[in-house]
């Protein structure tokens, strides 16, 4: 069953028993795995939660696109760093996290878009992340405007965050009952970004939802959220099928 008392968002959930259907590569200094079907120019990059680039929901998550047509990468952005684990001390959460910076990947970014570009002959590129990754996609799509579509789910934003000058269009995934973002916040996304973003853009607040729910929730232990993460899925999809 999910914990709900963990103190971490990412952690509410069952971690997927996921093999993958990828494989393993070097991208220069870091490793990322691949999932690539048949033939495509298209490839979006995937960024993985504070459990590092070989949580098996987000490899899910990497081969749900590879079957929808694209090549799909999710990096290790820790860059060897260990990824959080469930057994840690939370009490050191903070100070672990500032070692691993959702905005100062740009290292990683460029071997990754290179060895998309130059090893797997990508024209088209979009991006998705999950909680951590999440604000990785805000940075991205104000830094990369080869990234042409992306898509945060649960990234976690601040007051003070002004994310509104993105360079391509991007969609804004949230939980109602998400108790790390609140409301007030993703509101005030939206006006920022109302007023000020000159590209597409859309936030959408999925009702009844915790958390991690696109890529942490299975199904058979909460069936009434089925059709949510369903859609989520499926919203993420049909974002990138639109732009990228």
């Amino acid at each position: 069953m999910a914990n709900e008392l963990w103190p971490c968002p990412c952690g509410i959930g069952d971690r997927f028993d996921y093999e993958g259907c990828g494989q393993e590569v070097q991208v220069e200094h870091i490793k990322a795995y691949v999932c690539k079907p048949a033939s495509t120019d298209k490839a979006v990059i995937v960024i993985h939660d504070i459990f590092g680039w070989q949580l098996p929901n987000t490899r899910y998550m990497a081969d749900m696109l590879a079957a929808n047509g694209y090549i799909a990468i999710c990096p290790d952005f820790f860059a060897g760093k260990e990824p959080w684990k469930p057994s840690d001390d939370w009490s050191k959460f903070d100070d672990w996290l500032k070692t691993r910076d959702a905005r100062k990947i740009n290292k990683e970014a460029d071997a990754v878009l290179k060895y998309l570009k130059e090893q797997c002959g990508a024209k088209k590129l979009g991006v998705v992340g999950f909680c951590w990754g999440g604000v990785a996609v805000h940075h991205l799509m104000m830094t990369y405007p080869e990234l042409k579509a992306g898509v945060s789910l649960y990234g976690l934003i601040k007051d003070s965050d002004d994310i509104s000058n993105l360079l391509n269009p991007t969609f804004f995934i949230f939980a109602e009952k998400d108790d790390f973002i609140p409301l007030h916040q993703v509101t005030l996304l939206e006006q920022k970004l109302k007023k000020n973003c000159k590209v597409d853009y859309e936030v959408k607040i999925y009702p009844g939802q915790t958390h991690g729910f696109v890529h942490r929730k299975r199904e058979d232990i909460n069936p009434q959220d089925k059709p949510y993460i369903e859609e989520g899925r499926k919203d993420m999809i049909n974002w990138l099928n639109k732009y990228v």
